[in-house]
């Protein structure tokens, strides 16, 4: 059984933890809201690296990869806190922010 693990760039963020991790088939993972309901396919023409037993790399991109996933739900991240501060001023504004997300599972990788 042969592994292959890619790179891939999502709607060019480059957020090294979720978005340009090595990620293998079966994977799930979280990214940037893509519209569509649960169960339908999705497809990432973007891909970084394709690496396995004989490595591809792209400059930038590798010509002719694709990551093909499925969408499993839509859902938010964590929330966040967003506190602004000026010392002396009598400043101070506290917010929250929770991030759209889709979780997808990588279905196939073709190089």
């Amino acid at each position: 059984m042969i592994f292959l693990h890619v790179l891939i760039d999502q709607i060019g963020q480059h957020v090294l933890r979720d978005l340009r991790e090595r990620r293998f088939e079966g994977d799930v993972l979280r990214v940037a809201t893509l519209a569509g309901e649960a169960g339908q396919g999705v497809v990432f023409d973007e891909v970084l690296a394709v690496l396995g037993d004989s490595p591809n790399i792209g400059k930038p991109l590798v010509k002719g990869a694709q990551v093909k996933a499925e969408i499993v739900r839509h859902g938010r991240g964590e929330k966040l806190i967003v506190f602004k501060f000026r010392r002396r001023k009598r400043f101070k504004r506290k917010m929250g922010h929770r991030q759209n997300l889709t979780e997808v599972k990588i279905t196939a990788i073709s190089a």
